[in-house]
C-alpha cells in the first residue's frame, strides 16, 4: 500500500460518526444600495475586473485582442479554434489567448463571477488562458456572498471557484503584476 493510500485509509477510518450538519449562515445585508447591476460591475472593476457594454463577443475580441490567435470557447453563442471538449490535459490549453466562458453566476457585494466545472468544460481553462471573457446574466446577480452559498448550483458541482478580477500580485516594492498565475485579464459581458 502506498503512503497515499494508507493516509486516506486512516482518514476515512477516523471520521466521526453521525450526521454533522453545516452552521447555520447568517445573513447579512447589501452594504451599498442601488442597482445590484451596478453594484456588481463597480466592485468588478475595483478589483481590476473589465465590463464591456457590448453583447457582441466578436466586436469585444477583434477590439481587446486583435492578436488573438486561439481562442477557447465554453459557450454556444461563440466558436472558437481550440475544442474544449478534445482537450485530454490540461496542459493542452497554456497556448490559449482568450477563453470565453459562462459563469453560474454573480456577486454584486464582491464583483465575483462564480466558475463551474459542467460550464468551463475543462477546468484549467480559468487559469490558463491570457484572457477571460466571462458571459454573465444581469438576472443571476445575488447581492452578497451569502446569498451566493445558498444558491442550488453552488452546491452541485464537483468544482467551482469564484473569480474576481485578474490574477495578480505584487512584490515588495508593491510592484503589481497582473497575470502571474493566471489570467491577465478578466473580462465580464452581461448577456
Amino acid at each position: 500500500m502506498s503512503a497515499r493510500d494508507a493516509i486516506l485509509t486512516a482518514v476515512r477510518t477516523n471520521r466521526p460518526q453521525g450526521d454533522h450538519p453545516l452552521p447555520e449562515l447568517p445573513h447579512f445585508p447589501l452594504a451599498e444600495s442601488g442597482d445590484l447591476v451596478a453594484v456588481f460591475l463597480k466592485n468588478l472593476e475595483a478589483m481590476g475586473g473589465l465590463s464591456d457594454g457590448r453583447t457582441d463577443i466578436a466586436s469585444v475580441l477583434g477590439d481587446k485582442f486583435p492578436g488573438a490567435a486561439v481562442i477557447a470557447s465554453a459557450v454556444p453563442e461563440f466558436l472558437g479554434n481550440r475544442d474544449l471538449a478534445s482537450v485530454a490535459h490540461p496542459r493542452d490549453l497554456a497556448d490559449v489567448d482568450v477563453a470565453i466562458v459562462r459563469a453560474s453566476f454573480g456577486i454584486a457585494e464582491t464583483g465575483s463571477v462564480l466558475l463551474a466545472d459542467e460550464k468551463l468544460l475543462c477546468n484549467a481553462v480559468a487559469y490558463l488562458a491570457q484572457h477571460l471573457i466571462v458571459l454573465l446574466s444581469p438576472s443571476d446577480i445575488v447581492p452578497t456572498v451569502q446569498d451566493a452559498y445558498l444558491r442550488e448550483e453552488f452546491r452541485h458541482h464537483r468544482y467551482a471557484s469564484f473569480h474576481t478580477g485578474p490574477s495578480a500580485t505584487a512584490d515588495i516594492e508593491g510592484v503589481l503584476i497582473h497575470g502571474a498565475q493566471g489570467v491577465r485579464s478578466l473580462t465580464v459581458l452581461l448577456v
